[in-house]
C-alpha cells in the first residue's frame, strides 16, 4: 500500500473534509494548504498527483491520535522519518483507542482472520523473536474494515 492509499482511506473510513485533514496536520504539528493535500489524494494516474512521503503520514497520524484523543501531556511525539505497516497500525491502534479483541473484529469484517498471538507480533520490538511484520493485506483489511 501506498502513504497516499492509507491517508485515502482514513479519510473516507472517518469522513474526513479538507479542512478536517488540514487541522489534523497542524494537530500533528505540520502546516498545509488546501492545494497540497488535493494532490494526495489524486488517483496516481492524475498528472497533478503527488506521493506523500514517510514523515508526512507520520505527522498525520500522531495528529489524528491528538484529535481522536487529545493533547497528550509533555513532549509531543516525534514523527517518523521511516514507517513500515507495523508502525502505522500500532498508530491507528493508539488513535481509535483500540483492544487487540477490537482490531480482530476489525479485521474479520473484511474477511480476515488471525489469531491474537499472530495480531500481538505485530506490535513487538523489531529486536524480539517473537516480532512478524505486517503484509500490506492486513493493513488494507484492516482499513477496509474500518469503512465498514
Amino acid at each position: 500500500m501506498t502513504n497516499n492509499d492509507i491517508i485515502r482511506s482514513i479519510r473516507y473510513s472517518f469522513g474526513l473534509s479538507n479542512p478536517e485533514i488540514i487541522r489534523i496536520f497542524a494537530l500533528g504539528g505540520l502546516s498545509v494548504t488546501q492545494e497540497e493535500a488535493a494532490v494526495w489524494f489524486k488517483k496516481e494516474e492524475d498528472p497533478e498527483f503527488k506521493p506523500l512521503n514517510d514523515l508526512r503520514l507520520a505527522t498525520f497520524l500522531n495528529g489524528l491520535i491528538t484529535w481522536k484523543r487529545g493533547k497528550k501531556e509533555g513532549e509531543q511525539p516525534v514523527p517518523e522519518k521511516k514507517l513500515n505497516n507495523n508502525i502505522i497500525l500500532r498508530k491507528l491502534k493508539i488513535a481509535l483507542d483500540l483492544r487487540d479483541e477490537e482490531i480482530l473484529e476489525i479485521l474479520g469484517r473484511s474477511g480476515r482472520r488471525i489469531s491474537k498471538h499472530e495480531l500481538s507480533a505485530f506490535f513487538r520490538k523489531p529486536g524480539q523473536s517473537q516480532y512478524r511484520p505486517c503484509k500490506d493485506q492486513i493493513l488494507r483489511n484492516f482499513l477496509h474494515g474500518l469503512k465498514m
